[in-house]
C-alpha cells in the first residue's frame, strides 16, 4: 500500500467513513473465456500473483478499519472474485444479480445464498443486471448503466425495490462494459456526518452524449477523468471519503485528488485486470 507524501493545502477536509465490504479470494482465477475486451486467453495468466495481489487490496481495507467478509471461492468459477457484479445492496436488501453471460450465470446464486445466510433480504432478479458493477449509489440517487451488461429493465426492477430515484446512463465503449469502470463514487456518504452533496469522478467519452449532459448538470463539480487514466481503470477505484483505491497507474487521476482534500492509496491488481477487473470490480458493498 503506498500513501503519497504530499498533500493539497487548501482542499476541503475529508472524512473517512467506516465500509464494510464483500470480497472474495482468486484462488481459482484464470482466463480461459472471451467475455469483455480485456480478456485473451492466449495470455498466461499467474494465479498465485492475482491472490499476492487481492491480499494488497483485502490488507488495506483492514489497515484502514473497514470491515471485510469474505465469501468462499468456487472452482470453475474464476470471474467470482469480481463480487460487486454479485449484487446490489442497500438497507439491509440484496437485489441479486442475473448474469448476462453463461460462464458467470452461476455465481448469481451463490452470491444470493450467501446474502441470505448473513441476514439480508434477497430480492430475486428478473431481468439480466450485473448488481454494483452497474449500480452505483451517490446520495440518495442510484446511479445505473446499460449498453453492455445490464438491461433497461433491470433499471426499473432496481428502481421497485428500493424506491428511490434511479438515472439511467448508456455506456458506448466495450473497454467501459460496466458503469464502475467509468465512473467511481467518492463519497459513500451524503449528510449526517458525510459530505452534503456526493461527488463522483468519471470518464466522459465511456458514455453517449445524453448521458455526458445528464452527468454534467447533475455533478457540476466532478473530476472528469482523462482517457489515459480512464484505459488503466483508473475509475474502477473505492473511496470511504477520504482515502481512494486506485491504480498506481492512474497518476493524472492520482493528482486530482490530492487537488481536492482526497487521499490516494495506490495498489496493483495488473492481473486481475487480465479478466478485465480492477480494485472496485473486487469490492462489493455491505449496506445494512
Amino acid at each position: 500500500m503506498t500513501t503519497p507524501d504530499t498533500v493539497t493545502t487548501g482542499a476541503p477536509t475529508r472524512i473517512a467513513q467506516h465500509r464494510t465490504y464483500l470480497m472474495c479470494r482468486p484462488e481459482h482465477f484464470t482466463v480461459s473465456y472471451t467475455i469483455n475486451p480485456w480478456m485473451e486467453p492466449a495470455n498466461p495468466t499467474d494465479t498465485a500473483k492475482a491472490v499476492a495481489q487481492w491480499q494488497k487490496l483485502y490488507d488495506a481495507y483492514i489497515e484502514l478499519g473497514h470491515e471485510v467478509h469474505l465469501i468462499d471461492p468456487i472452482a470453475g468459477l474464476p470471474d467470482m472474485v469480481y463480487t460487486a457484479n454479485g449484487g446490489f445492496l442497500i438497507d439491509g436488501t440484496a437485489y441479486g444479480a442475473k448474469f448476462r453471460f453463461a460462464e458467470r450465470a452461476p455465481e448469481g446464486p451463490a452470491f444470493m445464498e450467501w446474502f441470505a445466510a448473513n441476514g439480508f433480504t434477497v430480492a430475486e432478479p428478473v431481468e439480466v443486471n450485473e448488481g454494483e458493477g452497474d449500480f452505483l449509489l451517490v446520495g440518495d440517487v442510484i446511479l445505473a448503466g446499460t449498453g453492455f451488461r445490464s438491461t433497461g429493465d433491470s433499471h426499473r426492477e432496481l428502481g421497485e425495490i428500493f424506491g428511490r430515484e434511479v438515472v439511467s446512463l448508456t455506456l458506448v465503449d466495450p473497454r467501459f462494459y460496466h458503469l464502475d469502470t467509468a465512473i467511481a463514487v467518492l463519497d459513500p456518504v451524503q449528510g449526517e456526518g458525510g459530505v452534503d452533496k456526493a461527488n463522483i469522478a468519471y470518464l466522459p467519452h465511456a458514455f453517449d452524449e445524453a448521458s455526458q449532459e445528464v452527468l454534467a448538470e447533475r455533478f457540476p463539480e466532478a473530476i472528469r477523468v482523462s482517457d489515459e487514466d480512464g484505459a488503466v481503470f483508473g475509475l474502477n477505484s473505492s473511496s470511504d471519503g477520504y482515502n481512494v483505491i486506485i491504480s498506481p497507474r492512474a497518476k493524472g487521476f492520482e493528482q486530482q485528488l490530492r487537488e481536492r482534500g482526497y487521499n490516494p492509496i495506490l495498489v496493483d491488481l495488473s492481473e486481475l485486470l487480465l479478466g478485465g477487473g480492477g480494485i472496485k470490480c473486487c469490492t462489493l458493498e455491505l449496506r445494512r
